[in-house]
């Protein structure tokens, strides 16, 4: 669980070099260092109970440093989600960097399509508001868990969907 978060962080710090918005940007590199933080601590802490004997103390430690990790990720995934929007720079061809620009691009699409579709629906209510339906907009951690099936536990970087990339996040 805890190499899987250095998977976010690594996620969190391409994005964040490629975002169009500084203080995104430094939002999500600061939600990355707390991941990285959180997850060398979980990654100690497993360690040392792997050689020490069983205590309720240090399991409790271990689960509640997995919780804080899992909230750090979702920290990261949710400032990721602010850059995108933003949109984010071209990064270089045939790199991981542009793997992970292709997943937020393909994210950012399907919230826009779902927005859109959102914003088409006519019907309204006694007042004269647009009803909204009971989906909820898309996230990147929706996207990350649809995947998690197919790969361990998360996604390297999240595969790029087919005809998309970095140009199109700026429809």
């Amino acid at each position: 669980m805890a190499s899987d978060g250095q998977v976010f962080v690594k996620f969190g710090r391409i994005v964040a070099k490629h975002c169009l918005d500084k203080r995104c940007s430094t939002e999500l590199l600061c939600a990355a260092e707390q991941t990285h933080t959180i997850s060398s601590q979980l990654s100690i802490v497993a360690r040392v109970k792997a050689v020490t004997a069983e205590s309720k103390s240090s399991s409790e430690l271990l689960v509640s440093n997995a919780q804080n990790l899992i909230q750090a990720v979702l920290h990261v995934l949710k400032a990721a989600e602010a850059a995108c929007i933003k949109g984010l720079q071209k990064p270089p061809p045939d790199s991981e960097e542009e793997v992970a620009a292709a997943f937020c691009t393909h994210w950012r699409k399907t919230l826009l399509w779902h927005r859109a579709k959102e914003s088409l629906n006519s019907e309204r209510d006694e007042l004269g508001l647009r009803k909204t339906q009971a989906r909820a907009e898309p996230t990147l951690t929706a996207m990350v868990q649809e995947q998690s099936p197919q790969t361990k536990y998360t996604p390297k970087y999240p595969k790029p969907i087919k005809g998309h990339t970095i140009m199109d996040s700026h429809l």
